[in-house]
């Protein structure tokens, strides 16, 4: 920021605080940002002058580095953040006050207009704006019955779903190269996707952060924030907030239960289709084989966390966060927690006349998941991840303004 933006910003907030102005601080006007990067830009410029927080997370020291805030560094910050809460219950300014500083929030709209702007291909971005609880369930639905059909007509009739005789298989009923056929290309599709729309916010951020490559150090204390999920901590290890100003490491735990039973479910999935096309051997695996420990563990993780998740999303603090964004999040966690769940009831109903059903909706809802995955609240960990790289690659660079926390 300039001296005379500075020096006006101060002026303004001056007037406010001593109540001549009935005017909150404005928007910053940058010709190539929308309203929520102006408002991101609007109250960094005001932390950057108490800077309070400053220890609280990886927004704050980055923060530092800068006098402005353009575009790139306005959604750079925004993935950075990890939308704890605990800033905005310790802001002197947060709102009632007439500088209205929400931070969780702020960035929270900030993010959402990322998933939109970087989507490949870009025309599939609104699905971001559409892709609420309703129209997960409604995909699981329509993509189970759509099994249940197939199975129908390539079966002996509705007899296909209950009781027929598949000898605890499920690839007497789907077999093999059909489920590799129908889930491999939407695989593919879902991680090149993802990997356009990074590649594109990763171009854009790098040059704002100091334009150095990743270094073996960088690239390990990132992994290392991202596998501790360390930003959850509050700043000080006693957690972040949640429906009131109370720290609890609630949230931190059901998204360690979450994001390491995911891994989990991946993990057998991995090493089932090693065990297919490498050693020759076919599914099913009963215990005591990896795929089924790697499975049943994750999958009890899997829908312990989501359930809890759900529990404090639906109990969140009104001014955490944007609300706009809840039916992606619940859409989300709903579709994790029935494949979780759908996974681990299609173990135990292996042997029972249910296991047609069972069959049909577990892959409805993998596949329901796998469609949504590039459009979807999923995206948030593959932007945050890159942003914490750039973060842990910038801190390692002189400071160019010489007033940094790092």
């Amino acid at each position: 920021m300039s001296m005379q933006s500075f020096e006006k910003l101060g002026q303004e907030a001056r007037a406010l605080a001593s109540g001549t102005s009935s005017k909150v601080i404005p928007i910053v006007p940058v010709s190539n940002m929308t309203q929520a990067e102006g408002e991101v830009a609007r109250v960094m410029q005001i932390c950057n002058a108490c800077r309070y927080c400053e220890g609280f997370c990886a927004v704050f020291p980055a923060m530092t580095r800068r006098l402005e805030f353009l575009k790139a560094d306005v959604n750079y910050l925004a993935n950075l953040c990890h939308n704890c809460g605990a800033c905005l219950h310790a802001c002197q300014y947060a709102p009632p006050h007439e500088f209205g500083i929400n931070i969780p929030k702020a960035m929270a709209e900030v993010r959402g207009q990322t998933y939109v702007d970087y989507a490949w291909p870009p025309a599939l971005g609104k699905l971001y704006q559409r892709n609420g609880l309703t129209l997960s369930l409604a995909l699981v639905a329509a993509l189970s019955l759509f099994l249940v059909l197939g199975a129908v007509l390539q079966g002996d009739g509705l007899g296909a779903l209950w009781g027929a005789d598949l000898g605890a298989n499920f690839y007497s009923l789907f077999p093999h190269n059909m489920l590799v056929s129908m889930f491999a290309p939407v695989f593919l599709f879902v991680v090149f996707a993802l990997f356009m729309g990074v590649r594109r916010f990763w171009k854009d951020i790098k040059p704002a952060t100091s334009g150095a490559d990743v270094s073996g150090a960088a690239a390990t204390e990132a992994t290392g924030d991202v596998l501790r999920l360390k930003y959850l901590d509050g700043g000080h290890g006693d957690g972040c907030h949640n429906e009131d100003d109370a720290y609890t490491l609630k949230r931190r735990r059901a998204h360690h239960l979450t994001f390491y039973g995911f891994l989990l479910c991946f993990a057998a999935t991995s090493v089932a289709t090693l065990y297919h096309y490498v050693f020759g051997l076919e599914a099913p695996y009963d215990l005591p084989s990896l795929p089924k420990i790697f499975g049943g563990v994750g999958g009890v993780m899997l829908s312990l966390g989501t359930a809890r998740l759900w529990m404090l999303n639906r109990s969140r603090h009104p001014l955490h966060g944007d609300p706009k964004q809840k039916p992606m999040d619940l859409g989300f966690i709903a579709l994790l927690f029935l494949v979780a769940t759908s996974g681990l009831a299609l173990w135990l109903g292996r042997g029972t006349p249910a296991l047609a059903l069972l069959l049909c909706l577990h892959l409805g809802a993998v596949m329901a998941l796998f469609v949504t995955l590039p459009y979807g609240k999923f995206a948030h960990g593959i932007f945050r991840t890159a942003a914490l790289l750039r973060h842990n690659t910038e801190k390692r660079q002189p400071n160019p303004i010489g007033l940094g926390a790092d």
